[in-house]
C-alpha cells in the first residue's frame, strides 16, 4: 500500500540519522552512568549457534565449546564492570545466537546477575532442539520467559532455512512445544515465527497459525521477514526475493486467525506479539525499557540518547574484557528530534503512547514535537484514541507500526552487516551455513 511505501522510505531516511555510528577511541570505551530513579533492563548476547541460518543478521558464530565457555566467563566479568558504573536492573533478557548452547553456563550467568541486581524476571531465547528435559529442568525457576525460535511449522520452509535436519520436523517441534507448555514451567512460553518468506503462501501461513493454536503456548510473535542488504542477497540466492507488497495481507491473516472471532485465543501484546489471557510479558523489551546496556559481542545499548554497539569480534571481545575494558566499539548520539521519533515509534509499536510521559521528558506535546509525523498518522486513519493521556492505534495503525519497525530493524541489521564486514577474514567468512569453528 502507498502508506507502507511512504513509511518505509521515511524510516530509511531516519535510519541515516539514527544509525550513523562513529568508532570510539581507546579512551572512551565505556558507557554513561545510570540516572537516579530510572528503570533499566540488562541485555546479554550469546553469539554461538549449532547452525547458522541464512536469513539471520544477528552476530553469531559456529559453536565451539572451549571458546563458548571462555565467552561466558568474560560475560560475567563484563557484568561486574557494569555494576561498578552504578547500574541496577529489574529485568534481564538473554538473546543470541543460542543462549542455551551451554545451559550450565547460562544458568550460572543468570544466577550471578540475580545475586548482583534486583532482577525479578528473566527472558531467554532458545532453539527447538533444546526443548528437552535436560535443558528445561535446569531453566526451571531460573528463566521466567522462554522464547523458542521456530520460524515456521512448514517442513518445506524449514528445509529451505537449513533448520529441518538440526531442529526436527514441524510435527516434532510442535510436540516438544506442547510438552513444555503443558509442564507449566515458565510464566511465558513464546513461539517466534516469521512470515512473508519468499516461498511462503497463504495456506502455509494459515497452517502456521493453526499450529500455534494447537501448541498450548501462551504467547506467539510473528515477525515480518527483515532482510538487511547482505542477507537479502543470500535469501535471493537460496529461497527467493522478498515481496513486501503482500506483507499487509499476510499480517491481517495472522491478526484475524489469532485475535478474531467471538472468543479469540489471543490479544495484542504489541503490534506483532500475541498473548493469551494469562500472559502479560511482551517480546520487544525496548518497549518497556527505553534504556538498556548490552553485554557481549554484538550487543547494542541505548543510554542517555546514545546508541552503542559492541565489538563483533569474539577475539577482540576476549582481549577487551581481559584488559578490564567494556566491549563498546562504536557510538552515535540521537538529537532531541531523533529521540522523539524513536519514542514515537517504539511506544506506538507497543500500542500506546503516554502523552504525560512525553511532555515530561521532551517539554512539548507530540503534535508540537513531531508535527509532520503526527499529522500523517492522523490523516492516514492510524490513530484510534487521542486524548490528554494517550494515543492508541486502529488496526491500520498497527500494521503501519509493523512496517516501520520492520524497516527500522532492517537498518539495525545493516549496522550489523557493516560491523561484520570489518572482522578479520577467518571470523567474517563464517556468516552462513554450518561453517567451521572460529580460530
Amino acid at each position: 500500500m502507498l502508506t507502507e511505501r511512504v513509511l518505509s522510505q521515511a524510516v530509511r531516511t531516519m535510519n541515516g540519522h539514527y544509525l550513523n555510528l562513529k568508532t570510539l577511541d581507546e579512551n572512551n570505551l565505556t558507557l554513561p552512568a545510570p540516572k537516579p530513579g530510572k528503570r533499566y533492563m540488562l541485555y546479554m548476547h550469546i553469539p554461538f549457534c549449532e547452525r547458522l541460518c541464512p536469513y539471520c543478521s544477528f552476530n553469531r558464530f559456529p559453536f565451539e565449546e572451549e571458546k563458548a565457555r571462555r565467552y561466558f566467563e568474560n560475560l560475567r566479568t563484563e557484568m561486574d564492570m557494569v555494576a561498578r558504573l552504578g547500574y541496577d536492573f529489574d529485568s534481564l533478557y538473554v538473546g543470541g545466537g543460542t543462549p542455551t548452547i551451554l545451559v550450565d553456563e547460562l544458568v550460572a550467568t543468570i544466577n550471578k546477575a540475580r545475586g548482583m541486581f534486583s532482577i525479578t524476571d528473566v527472558s531467554s531465547e532458545t532453539n527447538p532442539n533444546h526443548l528437552l528435559p535436560e535443558y528445561i529442568e535446569k531453566l526451571d525457576g531460573v528463566v521466567q520467559r522462554l522464547s523458542v525460535g521456530v520460524q515456521s511449522f512448514d517442513d518445506g520452509l524449514l528445509k529451505q532455512m537449513d533448520r529441518y535436519d538440526k531442529y526436527g520436523s514441524a510435527e516434532q517441534i510442535l510436540n516438544r512445544i506442547i510438552d513444555v507448555a503443558d509442564a507449566n514451567v515458565f510464566k511465558s512460553l513464546n513461539v517466534d515465527m516469521i512470515f512473508n518468506f519468499p516461498a511462503q503462501n497463504e495456506e502455509m501461513l494459515i497452517n502456521d497459525i493453526a499450529a500455534i493454536l494447537e501448541s498450548h503456548t501462551n504467547q506467539a510473535t510473528f515477525y515480518p521477514l527483515m532482510a538487511s542488504p547482505a542477507v537479502e542477497k543470500s535469501l535471493a540466492a537460496t529461497v527467493g526475493k522478498v515481496d513486501y507488497a503482500r506483507e499487509q495481507a499476510f499480517y491481517e491473516i495472522i491478526c484475524d486467525g489469532l485475535t478474531g472471532g467471538d472468543n479469540p485465543a489471543f490479544t495484542f501484546g504489541d503490534a506483532w506479539t500475541f498473548n493469551d489471557a494469562e500472559s502479560s510479558m511482551i517480546d520487544e523489551y525496548i518497549i518497556d525499557y527505553e534504556e538498556y546496556p548490552a553485554l557481549g559481542s554484538g550487543g547494542m545499548s541505548f543510554l542517555d540518547s546514545k546508541l552503542f554497539v559492541n565489538t563483533f569480534s569474539i577475539r577482540e571481545y576476549d582481549e577487551r574484557i581481559r584488559a578490564g575494558k567494556l566491549s563498546v566499539s562504536r557510538m552515535t548520539k540521537f538529537s532531541k528530534r531523533d529521540h522523539m521519533r524513536y519514542r514515537f515509534m517504539m511506544q506506538l509499536f507497543g500500542l500506546r503512547l503516554d502523552k504525560r510521559e512525553w511532555e515530561r521528558d521532551f517539554g512539548c506535546t507530540v503534535a508540537a514535537g513531531l508535527p509532520a509525523e503526527y499529522a500523517f498518522f492522523k490523516a492516514s486513519g492510524a490513530i484510534d484514541v487521542d486524548d490528554a493521556e494517550q494515543i492508541t492505534l486502529t488496526p491500520k495503525g498497527r500494521y503501519m507500526m509493523v512496517a516501520m519497525m520492520r524497516q527500522f530493524f532492517i537498518g539495525v541489521n545493516g549496522v550489523r552487516d557493516d560491523a561484520r564486514s570489518c572482522l578479520p577474514g577467518d571470523e567474517r567468512e563464517l556468516l552462513f551455513g554450518a561453517g567451521v569453528p572460529v580460530k
